[in-house]
C-alpha cells in the first residue's frame, strides 16, 4: 500500500510484537534456569531475561495502538468502485465506520456507484441511477 495507509501497517503489529517478544523472553529465561542445574552463570543471564520478559509482556498488554488511527483517513476512505457480478440477484457492498462520524457507504454491485448515507445502515435502499431496491428490512 502507499502513502500513510502502508504507515499504519507498519505499525498496526507493534503490540502483537511486544506480546510475543515478552513471551519467548519468559520461556528462554525458564528453560535456562531448569536445564542449567545449580550453575550461577547461567542464573545471572536467566533471571534478568525472564524478567524482561514480565516487563514485555506487561507493557504489551496495557499498549494502545489505536491512537495511530486518524479521523481525516477515516472520513476520506472511499470503497473501490467496481461493479459486481449477480448471483441471482443485485448485490451490494455497505460499509459504515465505528468512529464519531458514523457514515455508511453503499456501493451499488450493477452500476458501481456509490451513495454516502450519514449514520447507520438504513432500513432499506433504492439505488437512484439504476432504480432498483437493493434491500428492504422489514420494521419490527
Amino acid at each position: 500500500m502507499e502513502g500513510s495507509g502502508g504507515d499504519y501497517l507498519k505499525q498496526s503489529h507493534v503490540k502483537i510484537n511486544i506480546i510475543i517478544s515478552g513471551w519467548v523472553c519468559i520461556i528462554l529465561g525458564s528453560l535456562l534456569l531448569f536445564s542449567s542445574g545449580e550453575s550461577s552463570l547461567v542464573l545471572s543471564f536467566a533471571a534478568p531475561v525472564s524478567v524482561l520478559g514480565l516487563i514485555l509482556l506487561i507493557l504489551g498488554l496495557m499498549y494502545k495502538d489505536e491512537g495511530s488511527i486518524n479521523p481525516e483517513e477515516i472520513l476520506s476512505w472511499e470503497p473501490d468502485k467496481t461493479e459486481m457480478p449477480e448471483s441471482g440477484r443485485v448485490m451490494y457492498r455497505v460499509d459504515t465506520t465505528l468512529i464519531k462520524p458514523i457514515r455508511t457507504s453503499i456501493l451499488c454491485g450493477k452500476c458501481g456507484n456509490i451513495y454516502w448515507n450519514d449514520g447507520i445502515k438504513p432500513k432499506s435502499f433504492d439505488c437512484p441511477d439504476c432504480l432498483i431496491t437493493l434491500w428492504h428490512e422489514e420494521e419490527e
